[in-house]
């Protein structure tokens, strides 16, 4: 795992080898092998997320939460 202050990324090696291509989802982006599997993860706007997932730390009715419909 590698955070790169200055651009606000989170790195996190899934496994070893060659990246062949990537896959941006949001606020990630996934790198694959040449196989398909993903190599590495990273988070971009790392501070946000650290955020958002403190808050979902401290959620204590996570059930009725995940029960809402997203929009």
């Amino acid at each position: 795992m590698h955070l790169d202050i200055e651009a606000n990324i989170l790195s996190i090696e899934l496994s070893s080898g060659p990246i062949s291509h990537a896959r941006e989802f949001g606020q990630f982006i996934i790198h694959f092998s040449p196989a398909g599997q993903p190599v590495l993860l990273e988070i971009l706007e790392a501070d946000k997320f650290a955020r958002k997932f403190e808050k979902l730390k401290n959620i204590k009715n996570i059930g009725s939460i995940a029960a809402e419909k997203v929009i």
